[in-house]
């Protein structure tokens, strides 16, 4: 039986950090749903718009707002289960993509993604595309001219031999060639005209194709539309962080990631090797929330409730939260029980994501791991306590001076939206508490600092001993009560 908790501290204020301007592109992480994880390839306008339509209904009013449309909406013919080699996409004269009109009919006669863009603005939601890198084979074997005057063809820019290993939908742009940037600013200028808020840029990431994602960025530069840049499929390069955080919004840190409890302790090690790199406008991503009701059209698996239980679901929520992750949402947003809608409309757990700063992994040993973010006040911590052992319920502590907090602090449940009390020195939490065949998780998570009595702001202990219960010995720490 695996036992999970997560314990996060409370905001009575919650406003953005003072480092994330309002108007920046994606100043926190963004919020959405995405169509991969429950149509894969397949998603119709229908869906779409039903979709969006709960998120209004439900979401909007907890900070969600991009609704985005997966890979391969160009193609007439489109599968579960994996791609069709060599299909014949929907495009224009100039080689660019075009919605397939029997999947989404409001394209018809060259209207492209404007209409439903306008639909899903109409409802106070964003709307966000996928695309591939490079330029349709397609387009290449036509030679087709790109838009923009430059009299260049998609041949004179294609790089043939940079192609995708798992779809054959494109050809790498050589931007060294003449008229290569042309053809990014061209889609670019046509998304922007179509009213995109988001895009999804995919096979550009692992590794990094840094050519083609700055000709991206630069393109989206020129619309003078604040259009989100992902950048996708994972994991990306700790080497690569200065120049994603210069040129992209969010990029993959993960490979896919499906309702797996493995996946999702892998998760763990690689938002920890990411730990500090989030700053405003650039986040890392650990990928879909692969919640709710998954797999009805997708690549993998059938349709089905998300395998997770409950308590790896607050794990996952919990996680990406205190990492300030994206969230994009992958099941089919109609089908979500009252289970589902809690985990995604508790918005003091989402203000740890939308608010908190610096989120980071603190202390690991053993089953136990503990995550720490910054709230907006100087004596205010964000903490996530987890047991992620299969062996029982475990005792973790946290001393406040380790935290750099006052000597005394009062703590708020977050999952549970209760406090706890006020308490000296630290806490100790009890992680994993048996409840019939399954376990409780719960998530502490605000340590706010109240006034020392003498008022000193001395340190409850020496700064030798914590850095002996920091480095490692959460359970040594956990037994000095």
């Amino acid at each position: 039986m695996r036992f999970s908790i997560v314990r996060f501290a409370l905001l009575v204020i919650w406003m953005p950090p003072a480092w994330a301007a309002a108007d920046a592109v994606a100043a926190t992480p963004p919020m959405g749903w995405n169509s991969w994880d429950c149509y894969g390839t397949t998603v119709t306008e229908a869906e779409v718009k039903a979709n969006a339509g709960y998120m209004a209904r439900n979401l909007k009013q907890h900070g969600w707002q991009y609704v985005v449309i997966d890979i391969q909406w160009s193609e007439p013919n489109a599968q579960a289960h994996g791609y069709r080699p060599g299909a014949q996409l929907s495009m224009d004269a100039y080689g660019r993509l075009m919605p397939a009109v029997n999947r989404f009919p409001s394209s018809a006669d060259g209207r492209g993604f404007r209409p439903l863009a306008d639909y899903i603005h109409g409802l106070g939601l964003r709307f966000g595309i996928h695309i591939m890198r490079g330029i349709p084979r397609q387009a290449v074997q036509a030679n087709l001219p790109v838009f923009g005057g430059s009299h260049v063809r998609a041949g004179d820019i294609a790089d043939t031999a940079s192609i995708c290993p798992w779809n054959t939908d494109m050809y790498g742009v050589d931007l060294s060639r003449p008229g290569a940037q042309d053809y990014y600013d061209s889609i670019l200028q046509l998304y922007a005209g179509w009213g995109v808020d988001y895009i999804k840029a995919d096979d550009i990431a692992r590794p990094a194709h840094r050519a083609e994602i700055a000709a991206l960025h630069r393109a989206i530069g020129k619309t003078g539309r604040p259009i989100v840049l992902s950048l996708s499929p994972g994991p990306a390069m700790i080497k690569d962080v200065a120049f994603l955080q210069e040129n992209a919004n969010m990029w993959r840190i993960s490979d896919d990631f499906w309702d797996d409890w493995k996946a999702l302790r892998l998760n763990f090690i690689l938002m920890s090797i990411w730990s500090g790199m989030a700053r405003p406008s650039a986040w890392p991503d650990a990928d879909m929330l692969p919640l709710g009701r998954i797999g009805i059209r997708a690549e993998r698996g059938e349709n089905r409730m998300t395998r997770f239980t409950r308590d790896e679901q607050r794990t996952l929520i919990s996680l990406w939260s205190i990492a300030q992750a994206p969230l994009m949402f992958g099941g089919d947003l109609p089908s979500n029980d009252d289970f589902t809608l809690s985990l995604i409309g508790n918005d003091e757990v989402l203000a740890v994501d939308q608010h908190g700063a610096h989120g980071g992994a603190f202390a690991e040993g053993g089953d136990s791991v503990v995550w720490t973010a910054d709230g907006p006040g100087a004596a205010e911590k964000y903490a996530a306590v987890f047991n992620v052992g299969e062996a029982g319920p475990i005792d973790i502590r946290l001393e406040w001076a380790a935290l750099k907090l006052p000597e005394k602090c009062s703590l708020r449940d977050l999952w549970e939206r209760k406090d706890l009390g006020t308490f000296p020195g630290g806490y100790t939490f009890r992680v994993g508490v048996v409840q019939g065949n399954g376990s409780r998780t719960r998530i502490v998570a605000h340590a706010r600092g109240v006034p020392c009595p003498d008022s000193s702001g001395h340190l409850a202990h020496s700064k030798k001993r914590h850095q002996k219960c920091w480095r490692g010995k959460l359970r040594t720490c956990a037994r000095q009560t």
